[in-house]
């Protein structure tokens, strides 16, 4: 047997060379600006409601849809913009567009006419409060007889 040393940092040179040559961005720029990507949610249950925060930043709160029916929550964004320059000529123009879609099965325990929601600071927050008879009773002592 024998053992043979290799040199790692050459081992790429082809492969590197290649991915240079056949990039999709040969004029320079970011290879992923039509990504898809759907932004994170956290999904809290306190006593008296379902908290849920979507973290969507550099948006407003009129680029969002929210929308309940027959007790699916349904929450997207769509946001469309061109950048172009209008002096001489120029070797690329980018319009970019995003948008996503994601959907919620309520509980039965949701009071679905009292949803508010609010985004700030980045963060859209959505309150589901709970119906009475899903809230937890107090303790309550039974006398022994």
């Amino acid at each position: 047997m024998n053992l043979v040393k290799r040199n790692n940092s050459n081992s790429n040179f082809f492969p590197s060379i290649m991915e240079e040559l056949f990039r999709p961005d040969w004029m320079g720029g970011s290879q992923n600006l039509n990504t898809i990507s759907v932004p994170p949610v956290n999904i809290r249950e306190t006593d008296t409601s379902f908290e849920v925060e979507l973290s969507a930043p550099g948006k407003s709160k009129d680029d969002f849809n929210i929308e309940v029916e027959n007790e699916l929550l349904t929450i997207s964004s769509e946001y469309k913009s061109e950048s172009t320059t209008e002096e001489g000529k120029f070797t690329r123009r980018e319009f970019s567009y995003s948008s996503f879609r994601r959907s919620f099965t309520l509980p039965e325990t949701v009071k679905d006419d009292d949803i508010k929601a609010n985004y700030e600071n980045g963060i859209l927050k959505i309150s589901l409060p709970k119906r009475e008879e899903a809230l937890p009773k107090p303790k309550r002592l039974i006398e022994i007889m």
